[in-house]
């Protein structure tokens, strides 16, 4: 395992921060939406707390719902 410079961490107060996903490109057409995480998340080495709201491809969002990482509204 190695060690990777420290991570930065969104605050719940902050605005939507746009997530780059390596692993999901979002397809033509295909836009883009706010979520509010119910639970910690780690995308790419950026660390995300409870509460953080993230801009992130519609298709990474529907499948952090199915997972339960987007908090219910």
């Amino acid at each position: 395992m190695t060690t990777k410079s420290p991570t930065k961490t969104a605050t719940p107060e902050a605005p939507a921060d746009e997530v780059k996903t390596g692993h999901s490109t979002p397809a033509l057409g295909a836009g883009m939406e706010t979520i509010t995480l119910s639970h910690h998340l780690n995308i790419e080495g950026t660390s995300y707390l409870p509460g953080a709201k993230i801009r992130v491809p519609s298709d990474y969002a529907r499948r952090l719902r199915r997972q339960g990482y987007v908090a219910r509204t």
